[in-house]
């Protein structure tokens, strides 16, 4: 990963410094002493375009669009609707239950490998790709230690399992009908609209098109669907070959299905 440097908040205490040492390492960042300059000092000083900072209890990245970091978000009122006994697109379309296995090919913040989570419980096992390594790493590190949150949710953040991996090479070396479901939630060729939510991560996300190859190997690894969501109206569902399940009768979002 290039770049990028890791940092710190100012004035840290040595645990903070020694954790950002950790980090630099592991993703092969240069960690710098923040001191008291602006990150926009820190950007021109050392010639990136983005900043790992890390905070006492999370970490987040400083990009050209605003701060990343993680919260639940909207899986926390998606799983309060679920406990209610409300629907969810995402489960009706992926259609999982407890002891379900899912390949999420596109963790972004996490929320619908939570929700994911919640659904296929202890017994499931969902693991959730992110090619990016600063998104993976605080998406990681945030299901790991976040804690303001319900024990139901906190368990299910807790149980997926995070790899800083692209799809396409992933895909191949699992074995054929290794997980229930292959889901993918790629950038949208054409953005619904800005949001202040998603727009730090735009800088940062993998914006190439799904291949046909890829969701071959989907095919090959999923035993009973493979799952795409995408803009409502969106010719990729056509060009990969899923056929559309749920547009959602007022939603600017569509998902798609490939049934095996």
């Amino acid at each position: 990963m290039e770049n990028f440097i890791v940092t710190t908040v100012r004035n840290p205490n040595s645990e903070l410094v020694r954790l950002a040492e950790e980090i630099s390492l592991k993703l092969g960042g240069k960690f710098v002493v923040r001191e008291n300059l602006s990150f926009d000092v820190l950007k021109k000083i050392h010639g990136v375009e983005n900043i790992l900072l890390v905070k006492k209890n999370s970490l987040s990245v400083v990009t050209s669009d605003g701060e990343l970091f993680f919260h639940p978000n909207t899986a926390h009122l998606r799983i309060k609707n679920l406990r209610e006994g409300d629907g969810d697109r995402l489960i009706d379309a992926l259609k999982i239950s407890a002891g379900s296995t899912v390949l999420d090919c596109t963790l972004g913040l996490g929320s619908d490998a939570i929700v994911e989570s919640f659904i296929a419980g202890s017994s499931g096992k969902i693991i959730a790709l992110e090619k990016n390594p600063l998104i993976a790493e605080i998406v990681r590190h945030g299901m790991k230690n976040f804690s303001e949150d319900s024990p139901h949710i906190l368990d299910a953040m807790r149980r997926v399992e995070v790899i800083n991996v692209a799809a396409e090479n992933f895909l191949p070396t699992c074995a054929e009908n290794s997980f229930d479901v292959v889901y993918f939630d790629p950038m949208f060729r054409r953005p619904v609209k800005k949001s202040s939510g998603i727009n730090p991560l735009r800088p940062l996300a993998d914006k190439n098109p799904l291949s046909p190859e890829m969701i071959r190997e989907a095919c090959r690894v999923a035993k009973f669907r493979v799952v795409m969501k995408e803009h409502s109206g969106s010719p990729e569902f056509e060009r990969l070959g899923f056929k559309i399940a749920d547009g959602g009768k007022y939603s600017s979002v569509t998902f798609g299905i490939i049934e095996l």
